[in-house]
C-alpha cells in the first residue's frame, strides 16, 4: 500500500516544542518522525501586543529555547494558539469559572482561531514564523450545557476553553478555514513551509 509523507533532508531530526498531545497526532499523520521536548519559555502575552504577532512570537520563544538544548542537526517545529473575540485573547482557562465566562461568551458568536508556526533550523539559525487565522461559530449554548461540558474537564487546558475534536465538537456550526489550525497546529500551512524553505520533500512510499 502506497502512502503519501514528508521526507527529511539528509541527517535532519525534527524536534517538536510541545507537550501537546494533539500536534503529536497531527505530525505522526503527515508521516513525520520527531522527538518532543516542551519548551520553558515564557509564554506571558504582552497586555498591547497584536494577537497575530503574539501568536508569532510565543512560537519563536519556544523554538529558541528548545534550540539551546537540541542537537546541531535538529529542525525545531513551535506553535502557539489562542482564540481572540472582540480583541479580548482567551488563553488556556484559569479554571472552571473562567471557562465558563469564556464559553458564555463565545455562544452564538463568531470568533477567530490564531495559531503562530515557527520552524527553526539549529545549524544555522535559519527561522521562519507565520501565523495561521481560522474562524469558529458557535451555537447558542445554554447555561448547563457550559456547565456540564467544563466539569468534563476537557476545556482544561484548551485556549478558549475548548477542543474541537472532542465534546467541545458539538457546539460548533461554522468553520471557515483551517480546521487543523483550530486542533493547534496548521498542516498546509506548515507542509508548504517544511516544502519551500526546509527542503522536505512530498513523495508516496510503497
Amino acid at each position: 500500500m502506497k502512502q503519501l509523507s514528508l521526507n527529511l533532508p539528509d541527517k535532519t531530526s525534527v524536534v517538536l516544542a510541545s507537550g501537546s498531545p494533539r500536534r503529536r497526532e497531527l505530525l505522526k499523520q503527515i508521516g513525520l518522525d520527531f522527538t518532543v521536548m516542551v519548551s520553558q519559555a515564557d509564554e506571558t502575552i504582552p497586555e498591547a501586543m497584536d494577537p497575530k504577532l503574539a501568536v508569532q512570537t510565543l512560537s519563536l520563544l519556544k523554538a529558541a529555547d528548545v534550540a539551546q538544548k537540541a542537537e546541531k542537526d535538529a529542525l525545531i517545529i513551535a506553535a502557539d494558539t489562542i482564540v481572540v473575540y472582540e480583541n479580548e485573547i482567551l488563553t488556556k482557562p484559569k479554571d472552571e469559572q473562567d471557562a465558563v465566562r469564556m464559553l458564555s461568551r463565545l455562544s452564538g458568536k463568531t470568533h477567530s482561531v490564531l495559531t503562530g508556526v515557527t520552524v527553526l533550523r539549529r545549524k544555522d539559525g535559519k527561522s521562519i514564523s507565520l501565523t495561521e487565522e481560522t474562524f469558529v461559530t458557535f451555537k447558542d449554548l445554554q447555561e448547563q450545557e457550559i456547565l456540564s461540558y467544563v466539569k468534563t474537564g476537557e476545556p482544561g487546558d484548551k485556549a478558549g476553553a475548548y477542543g474541537v475534536q472532542g465534546l467541545g465538537g458539538l457546539f460548533i456550526e461554522k468553520i471557515e478555514g483551517d480546521y487543523y489550525n483550530v486542533v493547534g497546529l496548521p498542516l498546509c500551512l506548515l507542509g508548504k513551509l517544511l516544502q519551500t524553505e526546509f527542503d522536505f520533500e512530498l513523495t508516496w512510499e510503497v
